[in-house]
Parts: C-alpha cells; structure tokens; sequence
C-alpha cells in the first residue's frame, strides 16, 4: 500500500498544496512549527478520517477559511483510488474515487496506517481508556466488523447505564428489562473480547523479536486484562450479584469498558519498574509488530509514519529500525535535523524540506 499523491486545501497552515511521494522512504524536515507534523498528520486523516494529535476536527480548518479538504492517491492491490476527506463546520464527508461513502466503518479499513508519535510514549503510564482507544484503533483498521460491534456495544451501555439509574431512583422498574440489556452487553463484549485478546495474541508472536532486534537484549511481552475471559453463565451470574451495586453507582460496572493491557518487560510491569528509554523502546517495538500483524492478515503492507523518531534514539537503534522494515513498507520521516538521519537512509530517501507552510524537495 502507497501513497503516491497528497493534495491538501486550507489544512492547518497549507493553503494549497500538492506532493508527490516515493514508493520507499520519505524524510520531511524543518524547523519545529514549519509544518511537517502537519503533512504526516493529514496523510493520518486521509487513511482514519481523524487527527492523532486534535479531538476537534474543526482545529484542522486553516483559519478564516470554512472548509478544508485532503485528498490522496493511494495504491492498493495495484490499483490506484483516489481518497478524499472533506470537514466543515457543518461536519465530515469522505469520498472513494468521487463516490461519497455513508458509514465510516466502510472507509477506514480501505487504508491502514501505522504511526509512531513522540506522545505514544506516554502509552504505558497512560489512563487504560487511553489504551483500549489504541487498541480500538488498530482492530478497526483491520476488521469493520469490530467498528460495528464496538458501536452497538457503547449504544447498549448507555440503554444499560440509563436503566440502572431508573431502577435506582424509582425501584418498580422491571428487572427482566435489566437481564435483557445485560445479555445484550454480553453478546457484543464476548466478541469485541475475542477480536482484542487474538490481536494481542498476534502481537505477542512478533514483539519479542522486534525488540530484541533493535534493542539488543529484553523479553517484552504484552498481557490483556479483561473481566470477560468467563463462560457466558459466569459472567451473567457476576452482573446479577452485583445489579444493586450498579444501580446505586448508576452505570455499568462490568465489561469490555472497563479492559486494559500492559507491557511486561522480562517479567517486569513496565508501568512500575520501567525506565524512560524502556518505555520508548516498548512502545516503538509494540507500533512495528503491528506492520507485520496487518501484512499477515491483508496479506499487504500499511503506511509507516515515524514522527520525530530521530529525536527519541541514537543512530544505531535507528539502523536497526531500518534493516526491521521490509522494503514495501512506505515510510514517511520527520526531523528537525536532517544532519541525524544516517548516510544510508537518506540515499535511499526522497527528501522534502518545509518552510512555513511550503514544500519543496530537495535532489
């Protein structure tokens, strides 16, 4: 999978701009506020239809204009399409080949991105909801399916979290009704449970290696948590020992909601005896396992994004990130510092140099 065209219109500081890529590697440098997080970031938008770095859409609208548009030319299957994501103030569209698509389940999975973020780090120390929104990301990219189950899913724990409070304040509510959302909650989350503990497991066949690889030494593995890893019986028997727990907290406090994973290094919990450069290199080994996971199901390669990773590691990390990475995976590059970068990426790279919202590469 390629990108081989970017067009963006009044994204963030680019007011037109138009790029070519290279099938292989791609550096963008610049001065930090030049724009380069911004381009890798709407190639971002362009695959997931959302930014990894704003929650609002509307931030990404260059300012004073009302609409802002980014469009791609990828290649898949080899067959070019033409992607489009269009955001107002009115809301988001997006378009295959100028057809408009009315589910976002039906586009995200066209095109599948992997990104390494400077923040990512935070990852292992982060809030658990954080965590599973990684986890949800990554799932989706690959199965619409889970998309729509996580969909239905959060529509019945709201029904459920509502109805729990009802009983509370009122108590003649029908329990019968509560036993119905709950097997409701179960056959959504005994699925989304099994699409997140086969990711792990998957992930689990190739983060060993990877971090080994790049870093040298290290048994790192990840561990699912989940309250679902029960017979159905068990757990509607768990929920009904608790229904008037529920009630008094008026929400739902079993469930697939409540999942989290973590990162144990050589039988160690990262979050608690981890240091900073292990926290890095469990996080960078846990994004390039998920090229390999997406290869082996898709039976192709996503899109690799490495924003600002010269900054995080020294040259022979980087080297052996690189000799990691098979030659079909296209990968985009950003740095303050182009001198960082070692000779033998660079040679083989296309090099884009920003400057205030202006492109140009450099031959």
């Amino acid at each position: 999978m390629k990108i081989s065209k970017l067009k963006l219109t009044n994204f963030r500081n680019y007011e037109n701009l138009n790029l070519d890529f290279k099938n292989n590697l791609n550096i963008i440098y610049g001065e930090n506020g030049s724009g380069k997080s911004n381009l890798v970031e709407a190639i971002y938008l362009l695959a997931l239809t959302k930014s990894f770095r704003l929650t609002s859409d509307k931030q990404l609208i260059q300012k004073n204009k009302k609409n802002t548009i980014v469009e791609g030319k990828i290649l898949k299957n080899n067959d070019y399409s033409t992607y489009k994501v269009y955001i107002s103030n009115d809301g988001k569209k997006v378009e295959i080949d100028n057809n408009k698509i009315n589910k976002i389940s039906e586009y995200v999975t066209k095109v599948q991105i992997v990104l390494f973020y400077p923040r990512d780090t935070e990852l292992v120390n982060s809030s658990p909801s954080e965590r599973r929104r990684i986890l949800n990301i990554e799932i989706s990219q690959i199965f619409k399916e889970y998309m729509i189950l996580l969909s239905n899913y959060n529509k019945i724990l709201k029904q459920r979290n509502a109805y729990l409070k009802q009983l509370y304040l009122y108590g003649n509510a029908s329990r019968e009704y509560l036993d119905i959302l709950t097997k409701k909650i179960l056959e959504y989350g005994k699925k989304i449970y099994k699409y997140r503990l086969e990711y792990i497991n998957n992930l689990n066949e190739y983060i060993k290696d990877v971090y080994k690889k790049i870093f040298g030494q290290g048994n790192l593995k990840i561990v699912y948590r989940s309250s679902f890893n029960k017979t159905e019986k068990e757990l509607l028997e768990l929920y009904r020992k608790i229904y008037s727990k529920e009630m008094a907290n008026g929400k739902t406090l079993l469930g697939i909601h409540h999942d989290d994973f973590e990162f144990i290094l050589d039988g160690n919990k990262l979050k608690d005896w981890g240091s900073q450069g292990q926290l890095k290199n469990a996080i960078i080994s846990f994004k390039l396992a998920e090229i390999n996971i997406i290869n082996s199901i898709l039976k192709d390669y996503p899109i690799l994004i490495l924003d600002d990773l010269f900054s995080e590691l020294d040259e022979s990390k980087i080297v052996n990130i690189f000799k990691l990475l098979n030659n079909d995976v296209q990968t985009f590059i950003t740095t303050t510092e182009l001198n960082k970068v070692p000779k033998k990426i660079k040679e083989k790279s296309s090099i884009f140099k920003v400057i205030n919202g202006s492109i140009r590469e450099k031959i």
